[in-house]
């Protein structure tokens, strides 16, 4: 499943795909520089993770790893 999410200042969409593994959910960004990746039981708690690690990611390296 992929979906859209929106960033603060800049606003530009970055799509999250999200993978059913036989033990878990596994979401990461396309288009961000550098690696995110997030993971969850649940395709929900995935999805929240990998948003709050693209949200530590811009906030370390700034919105120029965009």
């Amino acid at each position: 499943m992929v979906r859209n999410v929106r960033k603060k200042k800049s606003k530009p969409n970055l799509k999250i795909i999200v993978e059913k593994h036989p033990d878990a959910y596994v979401a990461y960004p396309l288009g961000l520089k550098g690696v995110v990746v997030g993971q969850g039981n649940s395709y929900e708690d995935a999805l929240a993770d990998v948003k709050s690690a693209i949200r530590f990611h811009i906030e370390t390296f700034g919105p120029a790893y965009l």
